[in-house]
């Protein structure tokens, strides 16, 4: 399903970290800048794989280990640069939680990170792209871990 970056000026990947808390799945958050919610990400390096990224990035940005089960999604957009409008695309993966403390982030990276309810994700992240992501990653955990036990 991943393709190269070969359709875009900017090729970046993320995950989306599920964790459980109390029988109800949370997934991490960060914060790039004052009031954004939004979903590790970063961008692809040369000789990286998007999956590779992904796991890099989620562990600078939020300090957490993680198993990466699947590509979710991803998100595209434009934006404005020196004047030249440049296309980029976000590969996203299904991530569990294996170990780590959000107080271990990269602080030269974001501003924090947090736990978030998967529930409110969809409505509490800032990008409409990562919305949808969370969208379909609540649907994904709901087929495939509707009794997951609490801390994992």
């Amino acid at each position: 399903m991943t393709r190269t970056h070969s359709d875009c000026d900017e090729f970046s990947a993320g995950g989306v970290v599920v964790r459980h808390f109390r029988g109800r799945p949370f997934i991490c958050a960060v914060e790039p800048r004052a009031g954004v919610l939004a979903l590790p990400k970063g961008h692809v390096e040369p000789g990286e794989t998007p999956l590779e990224a992904a796991v890099r990035e989620v562990r600078e940005e939020t300090g957490l280990s993680v198993e990466p089960l699947e590509e979710i999604g991803d998100t595209r957009y434009w934006y404005t640069r020196g004047g030249r409008k440049v296309s980029k695309r976000v590969v996203f993966f299904l991530c569990r939680y294996r170990s780590g403390a959000l107080r271990d982030y990269d602080r030269s990276e974001v501003l924090g990170a947090q736990w978030l309810p998967l529930d409110e994700a969809p409505e509490r992240l800032s990008y409409p792209g990562e919305r949808k992501i969370a969208a379909r990653a609540r649907e994904l955990v709901a087929r495939q871990w509707p009794q997951e036990p609490c801390g994992r």
